[in-house]
């Protein structure tokens, strides 16, 4: 008898590096133990145990900010970050309002934050609207795309289209121009009335009929909590290391948008290998409407399908310290801090994604890294925990089982790399709205719970939510750091 069972295809993630200066502590930590022995230590000298007593609230202090944690991190790292937020909150930066009376230049998009330098143009071959971001010097263009129920696929068809995807990321990272992936999955709240009103107008309703009763039933519990879901894939290009690439085409932004538009086929093409259908490169009004609909979820992509990118933005957004205030509802952005650290299914996000009456945007961040780039990170990182080891051998320390378990996801990158694979720097965020603060923190906490229960970790991000949202939300590829 032959065998036709296939083994179902796993992946697992690495963990998050602790790497430190020394010890597994950041400079900022040693920085802090450093001036405290240096407080400590010629106050013991001078005045003795009294000296030492005096000088308590400061070396004490120092120590407490380098080993109290205060929202999952040492105070000492979060410190600037909160510093950075109270100068903004007293400059007024953390207030946007749209002004009509004030019209902004011309073809810039009305975005608040660092975001407000964006630029657009349209490419006059495909239509599509491409955003140039003069500061991190990329060019910007969004495709809506289309995919089956992966969940409903045989194990093999599952694994030939992870292959597939792995494959467009691989030729990216091989071509060397510094392509950007961003990939949103957006999920929408539906009552569920497209079903009911097609079964009250399609319906055959025979009195008693037991699947008639069963299928009213379904709907009755279902339909309440469907959601819709739309996928973007924003594919940005990097300027500086696509400038050779660039001037093949022609010079400044035309000549870029002529490469990052080459750039759109070959990876139209990858997305085929995938079997995932690119429905259309986003135009001027279809973006603005993608972009309106992030800061007013009630409006609706029917109310501002008419738009231009230039009124695309919020008309009021105010950031707090865990939450953003925007239009007419309040959101609230995740980091995907730690992924499965055990042997997943390439669908694990799955009961995060369908996660019933809550609007959120899933959005991961794909940086793939060129061959030689990657072997220099993995040979930088071996060295360093080959020290950290020397230095905790050195003084009797006693090594920590995580510390191998890292130093054996280098070797696994390198392995992979080896093999032909393309080594990928991703960022996962979760953004989180809802109609109040009260829901908003109910959401919160669903959407927390249905992390774990895909095996991720999540963090709120504190002091920085408005760039958060703005890297979350909206397909614009930006840097995440």
């Amino acid at each position: 008898m032959t065998d036709t069972t296939t083994t179902p295809m796993t992946v697992r993630f690495g963990r998050l590096p602790r790497r430190g200066l020394l010890l597994g502590l950041s400079s900022s930590r040693i920085a802090c133990l450093c001036v405290a022995v240096l407080i400590f230590v010629p106050s013991i000298f001078v005045g003795s145990s009294t000296g030492a007593g005096l000088t308590a609230p400061l070396w004490a202090g120092l120590i407490a900010l380098a080993f109290v944690r205060w929202h999952g991190r040492p105070a000492v790292e979060t410190l600037p970050t909160a510093g950075h937020f109270m100068a903004r909150k007293l400059n007024g930066q953390t207030k946007f309002r749209a002004r009509p009376s004030s019209p902004r230049p011309g073809g810039t998009l009305a975005l608040p934050g660092d975001a407000a330098a964006l630029r657009f143009l349209i490419d006059e071959s495909t239509g599509a609207a491409m955003l140039h971001d003069p500061h991190a010097h990329t060019l910007t263009a969004v495709a809506l795309v289309r995919h089956p129920a992966y969940v409903l696929l045989s194990a093999d068809e599952q694994a030939r289209r992870v292959h597939g995807w792995g494959r467009a990321l691989a030729s990216m990272a091989a071509s060397g121009t510094g392509c950007r992936v961003q990939v949103l999955e957006v999920s929408l709240p539906d009552a569920g009335r497209g079903i009911t009103g097609w079964w009250e107008v399609n319906g055959v309703k025979e009195p008693g009929q037991w699947a008639v009763q069963q299928y009213e039933s379904l709907m009755r519990t279902a339909a309440p909590a469907a959601s819709t879901h739309r996928t973007l894939i924003a594919l940005s290009l990097d300027l500086r290391t696509a400038r050779a690439h660039s001037k093949q085409s022609g010079r400044g932004i035309r000549g870029a948008a002529a490469f990052l538009r080459q750039e759109m086929t070959s990876f139209e093409a990858g997305l085929r290998a995938a079997d995932l259908t690119l429905a259309t490169w986003l135009n001027e009004s279809e973006l603005a409407a993608t972009l309106r609909e992030s800061f007013e979820p009630g409006a609706g992509p029917d109310a501002t399908a008419a738009q231009s990118l230039e009124t695309a933005g919020p008309i009021a957004l105010d950031e707090e310290w865990d939450h953003v205030r925007h239009d007419t509802a309040c959101s609230a952005v995740l980091w995907i801090k730690e992924w499965p650290r055990i042997a997943a299914p390439p669908y694990f996000l799955h009961s995060l994604v369908f996660q019933p009456g809550i609007r959120k945007t899933l959005s991961l961040t794909l940086q793939p890294i060129p061959a030689d780039a990657a072997m220099r990170d993995i040979r930088k990182a071996k060295v360093e925990y080959a020290t950290e080891a020397a230095q905790k051998a050195k003084i009797g320390a006693i090594a920590d089982l995580s510390d191998s378990a890292e130093r054996e996801d280098v070797l696994e990158r390198e392995r992979a790399l080896m093999s032909g694979h393309a080594d990928v720097k991703f960022t996962g965020l979760i953004s989180v709205t809802a109609g109040s603060p009260d829901a908003l923190e109910a959401s919160v906490a669903e959407i927390a719970r249905a992390a774990i229960q895909c095996g991720c970790e999540t963090r709120r991000l504190y002091g920085q939510q408005a760039r958060a949202f703005m890297s979350a939300s909206l397909p614009l590829a930006r840097s995440v750091s």
